[in-house]
């Protein structure tokens, strides 16, 4: 049996920031916590990063990877998130790790579904056919995909998009008529059923509030890793959606050294 993997999750593409360290099995966390986000994320996510691996005695450099939140979602969260993995890959860099530790970007929507499934079943109900993941993009508009359930994981059917609320329907009704057989389930998962009310009150599907979470990421860590989706810290970068808006060079930096100090 290959030696359990060690991963550490990073998640601050909403007002939420949760860190996890574990192996990606179901019931693989070691170490997970989850708090306000936003504007506390750039001076909160490195004190917890050493938080989390001095709880669990893993040092930096033994870790398998790490994985962070890629977007979409907030801005500034997502190059936090973003700066901080790079700044700790580079951080383990050593003669048998020239390059640091690999790092694995994930979509946030893609998380959030996970973390939907995850929360269904854990109720004692089957996980739905199909998940449209919905994402408070702020400025009256949504971050929207949907996926496929399957034997083996979620399957992504659309990518990320942004949509104002009133087209959501619209768009998973295409979605739903090209992807959902005939008697499956859609689920609709998100943290924009209160603010959108209205706007979405006559949207079909069963409702789970979500968001995405450090723990989603770690369970969605082994499948992704084993197909190739880590990058070398250098080509690790934010999925913005909205527009194209790009990390300065000093807060990368600032970051990285940061985070090289960490233990």
């Amino acid at each position: 049996m290959p030696p359990a993997l060690r991963l550490l999750a990073l998640e601050t593409s909403t007002d939420t920031l949760s860190v996890a360290l574990g192996t990606g099995a179901p019931d693989g966390v070691v170490w997970q916590h989850s708090g306000p986000g936003g504007a506390m994320a750039s001076t909160t996510l490195l004190p917890l990063v050493k938080q989390a691996l001095d709880a669990a005695g893993w040092p930096l450099a033994s870790l398998d990877a790490v994985v962070f939140g890629r977007g979409p979602g907030s801005f500034t969260g997502l190059r936090t998130a973003c700066a901080v993995a790079q700044g700790l890959a580079y951080g383990a860099q050593s003669a048998q790790r020239p390059a640091g530790l690999p790092v694995l970007p994930v979509d946030t929507l893609l998380a959030l579904a996970e973390e939907a499934r995850w929360t269904r079943e854990h109720t004692g109900r089957p996980a739905p056919t199909a998940i449209a993941a919905l994402l408070d993009a702020r400025m009256s508009e949504l971050y929207v995909a949907t996926y496929s359930c399957t034997s083996t994981g979620l399957v992504a059917l659309t990518p990320p998009r942004l949509c104002a609320p009133a087209d959501v329907q619209a768009h998973l009704q295409t979605q739903w008529q090209q992807h959902l057989p005939a008697g499956g389930e859609a689920m609709l998962a998100g943290n924009v059923f209160d603010t959108y009310a209205a706007e979405l009150a006559d949207l079909p599907g069963t409702r789970q509030p979500a968001v995405p979470c450090a723990a989603a990421l770690l369970r969605l860590a082994p499948t992704l890793l084993a197909q190739g989706a880590a990058v070398a810290a250098r080509d690790a970068l934010p999925l913005y959606v909205r527009d194209k808006v790009a990390q300065t060079t000093d807060e990368r930096e600032r970051l990285r050294v940061n985070a090289a100090a960490t233990p």
